[in-house]
């Protein structure tokens, strides 16, 4: 556990046994993040002027998970040293794959950085929330995202136990593997995963004549090339061809929220 994290939670504890309220934003660490992920999370759990920037990614549409309006009332930096130093935060949040010499310079500059992993499956990203929580100082709002995330799963699950075969066909042409967050979303919402029954791994590429092929009861569309919006595709009796966007892919926490959503109404259609 990081040194900060470790002392939220013994002074968290302290605020528990005397009944105080979730702290006010200036008693706890300010943060800049440098990952989409963690982007999303902090803009639910922290106090209003706690979070000091997001990072670029959550103002491009194209790897955004966040509401556009959220995004847009915080600053965003490209994940410079530079940049975070000006706006001076106590504590970088990152992902794993920081590069070491910013993860070096930040810290010889007294600031701290803690970073997350990309969540495996829904209980991982609800660790995070948790854990990010803690470190902005407010565990309660965490378990109510938590609860959120609990709440649309138990609605987006089926009525009945058949699974649908569904294919991920994700940009590049690739799919989702077994070990994914998707594809956990996609089994607690009335689905299996094609891709692991056809020998296919995270990120093995699909072409346009593999589906043709071997056509799945249900296709999940998130890519734009060429082959994935063939209107061949259109004329496949036994395949129902759905969009599934880009930014349900990558993230979890809320982001779960609106893929869990997105799913069952697939899943409804295709009942």
């Amino acid at each position: 556990m990081k040194p900060l994290i470790a002392a939220s939670v013994l002074l968290l504890a302290a605020c528990a046994g005397s009944g105080a309220d979730a702290p006010a934003a200036g008693a706890w660490p300010t943060i800049v993040s440098l990952n989409p992920c963690t982007d999303a999370i902090l803009a639910e759990v922290a106090a209003p002027g706690q979070l000091l920037a997001i990072s670029h990614y959550s103002k491009d549409p194209r790897s955004s998970s966040m509401d556009e309006d959220m995004a847009a009332r915080y600053a965003a930096t490209g994940g410079t040293v530079e940049e975070v130093l000006a706006l001076d935060p106590d504590v970088v949040v990152a992902g794993s794959f920081i590069a070491p010499a910013t993860r070096t310079a930040l810290e010889d500059l007294g600031i701290e950085v803690v970073t997350f992993g990309i969540a495996g499956d829904v209980a991982a990203s609800e660790e995070q929330i948790r854990d990010l929580a803690l470190l902005v100082g407010n565990p309660e709002a965490g378990e109510r995202l938590v609860e959120r995330i609990d709440r649309a799963l138990a609605d987006a699950r089926p009525p009945d136990n058949r699974p649908v075969e569904v294919l991920l066909w994700q940009p590049g042409g690739i799919v989702a593997g077994e070990q994914s967050l998707v594809s956990d979303l996609l089994a607690r919402t009335g689905f299996a995963n094609a891709a692991p029954a056809r020998g296919l791994s995270q990120a093995d590429y699909v072409a346009l004549e593999d589906v043709i092929a071997a056509p799945p009861q249900v296709l999940l569309v998130a890519g734009g090339e060429i082959g994935q919006q063939h209107r061949v595709l259109d004329r496949l009796p036994d395949m129902r061809r759905e969009r599934f966007d880009t930014s349900l892919l990558y993230c979890g926490g809320p982001t779960i929220i609106r893929a869990a959503e997105r799913l069952a109404d697939i899943r409804r259609a295709v009942s």
